[in-house]
């Protein structure tokens, strides 16, 4: 399914369903709502989740969606917005500009020659599961975290690995981490992975289920 025309804006109506066929209607405020494809998972077990691919919406949502996780960031009270990547990186900064901050602190996958590999993490990802991937710091970074508080920002939360291993990560940096903030919270997974971590998110979307008339959510 070709996903051109998704994210582009908030629509004034919901859809039909369940069940759902191609798309799934988030309720934004009390009249917008914002459509997303639904993705079948690999693995040929009829389950799928409602896609958000944040490098691909439009600057409109973007920065709507910018200034609602960063009134979701300032109950945090951080000195730090740290953003995960790789999608994370494109919120994280809106985030940390909408606070008046004048800089992030932008964590990454690929490991630079002059790394520390004490500031790394192992992680995997929904969107790639058969792939190992370290979460870097750059060292030359680490005072601004130490003892700061700190709040991740990510664009998806899914099963809670990344953001686990960002847990992981700033402690090695003695970083404060108080919480963590998302556009999407993508299904109740990310809560086994991260117990007692205070999250929020702008909207939370519901994993789905193939039943012989189409898609229906689940609690998973």
């Amino acid at each position: 399914m070709s996903t051109e025309g998704f994210w582009q804006g908030l629509s004034g109506s919901p859809i039909d369903g369940p069940p759902y066929t191609t798309r799934y209607a988030v309720q934004l405020a009390t009249d917008k709502f914002l459509l997303l494809p639904i993705r079948e998972l690999p693995g040929g077990q009829n389950r799928a989740v409602a896609s958000l691919i944040i490098n691909q919406a439009s600057f409109e949502l973007l920065d709507w969606l910018g200034g609602e996780m960063a009134e979701c960031a300032r109950s945090f009270r951080p000195d730090v917005i740290v953003g995960l990547p790789t999608l994370g990186l494109t919120l994280a900064p809106l985030v940390a500009r909408h606070l008046g901050f004048s800089n992030y602190v932008a964590l990454g996958y690929s490991r630079k020659f002059w790394y520390d590999d004490a500031l790394s993490a192992a992680v995997s990802s929904i969107t790639s599961p058969s792939q190992g991937k370290h979460l870097f710091l750059d060292p030359n970074l680490t005072p601004r975290l130490h003892g700061r508080r700190v709040l991740l920002v990510d664009d998806v939360v899914a099963r809670g690995t990344t953001m686990s291993a960002a847990q992981r990560l700033l402690a090695a940096a003695s970083a404060d981490l108080v919480g963590g903030i998302v556009a999407m919270a993508q299904t109740n997974a990310w809560r086994k992975t991260l117990p007692g971590f205070e999250l929020k998110a702008v909207f939370a979307s519901p994993s789905f289920e193939r039943r012989s008339d189409g898609w229906w959510p689940t609690d998973d």
